[in-house]
């Protein structure tokens, strides 16, 4: 095997396929990354147990040339020090050679390297995913999606399926929802065309989160195919493969109040500045639990620690309906919550002091973040 490419474009590729990698696999191999050249490019794979990423580099490009003289054929480089040696070469083109001992040359201007390869055949091929269950959306919407709802899954492996994201597709329409069982946040968007229906494919949390890293804020379509136990997410360069988890994620319909007794509509930043304010205060308590009471269209947020001190501020709402309220919850889940929502003003239905409520933009019934208060009141 042999090719000469363009160095950015490798360590774009590497750090892509790094997030799959993990130093613990039970399969040595797994700790490297398999490269292989084609006549057409070069493929980078890296896998663990949880999910596979190849990473593809055309050879030619828009009428640009990326890789030259390439003689086809494959190779396993250790993930430890191939990365760290193409990140730090001296120049802009890196020429890779291996004979057939697999031993690797790498060269860029006078700095060479010797690395030891391993026989690409005895990496384990990945899985081949062969299903109709395939729709499109946009890559910018898919990320949206995640980052509105992957913050909320459960990090406690005692009830696995709640560290997964939930995703339904039915009538052309995409829902994604993650709880932890404390809060529990919700997004659905409009899938154009799609001729499939599922639900309760839960796809782990961390490889969503590792997915959201590699993908580009584009509004370019990624295909995304499901089957039974693994979901598969395409780009034009990328393939993204995950395992899904094992059992039913719980009916969380039921959990989402259908009235409120009291509905605030306030600015998104100013309350979360000034829970944020309330928190520092906060901090020793196990929730970093922070005060919430309304007086007519004001808003009192506090918070108390005996050891420490205490804090009080007041904003004002938009406006308010309903019963006066007095109620405690975890800073830190409200301000997940608000920072997700990306709208400039929000409303709060609170169905009382001990039920959950609930947070969404007022421009955008389709986001949704449900909290579940705590007793201190």
């Amino acid at each position: 095997m042999k090719f000469t490419i363009q160095r950015d474009l490798l360590i774009s590729s590497l750090q892509n396929v790094m997030k799959a990698i993990s130093p613990r696999t039970v399969i040595p191999i797994l700790t490297g990354i398999k490269v292989e050249a084609s006549h057409n490019g070069i493929t980078l794979t890296g896998s663990n147990s949880d999910i596979s990423i190849e990473s593809f580099i055309p050879a030619e490009e828009e009428e640009k040339v990326n890789v030259e003289h390439i003689e086809e054929g494959s190779i396993v480089l250790h993930a430890k020090y191939f990365p760290e040696i193409i990140r730090k070469l001296p120049e802009d083109i890196v020429s890779i050679e291996v004979d057939s001992s697999l031993k690797t040359v790498i060269r860029s201007g006078k700095a060479e390297f010797n690395l030891n390869g391993q026989d690409a055949e005895e990496y384990p091929l990945l899985p081949k995913i062969q299903t109709d269950d395939t729709f499109e959306m946009p890559v910018n919407v898919l990320k949206n999606m995640i980052k509105q709802t992957v913050f909320a899954v459960s990090t406690m492996e005692t009830r696995p399926i709640l560290t997964g994201v939930n995703m339904r597709l039915a009538n052309n329409r995409l829902h994604f929802v993650a709880t932890d069982s404390h809060r529990l946040a919700s997004r659905e968007v409009e899938i154009q065309d799609a001729a499939v229906q599922f639900e309760n494919v839960v796809v782990p949390g961390k490889s969503l989160h590792e997915l959201n890293k590699i993908l580009s804020d584009t509004d370019e379509l990624i295909q995304i195919s499901v089957t039974n136990n693994q979901i598969l997410f395409r780009t034009k360069n990328i393939n993204f493969l995950s395992r899904l988890l094992d059992g039913n994620y719980p009916e969380t319909d039921r959990l989402i109040p259908t009235h409120s007794k009291t509905k605030i509509k306030m600015k998104t930043k100013e309350l979360l500045h000034t829970i944020d304010r309330a928190s520092l205060l906060a901090k020793d308590e196990k929730n970093n639990v922070v005060r919430l009471s309304t007086e007519g269209n004001m808003i009192e947020i506090s918070s108390n620690s005996p050891e420490i001190g205490k804090v009080v501020e007041n904003i004002s709402a938009i406006s308010m309906e309903g019963e006066e309220l007095k109620i405690s919850f975890s800073s830190k889940y409200v301000m997940d919550a608000l920072r997700a929502i990306e709208y400039d003003e929000i409303t709060i239905d609170f169905t009382g002091a001990m039920r959950p409520f609930i947070i969404r933009p007022v421009e955008d019934d389709s986001i949704l973040q449900l909290i579940l208060p705590v007793r201190t009141f």
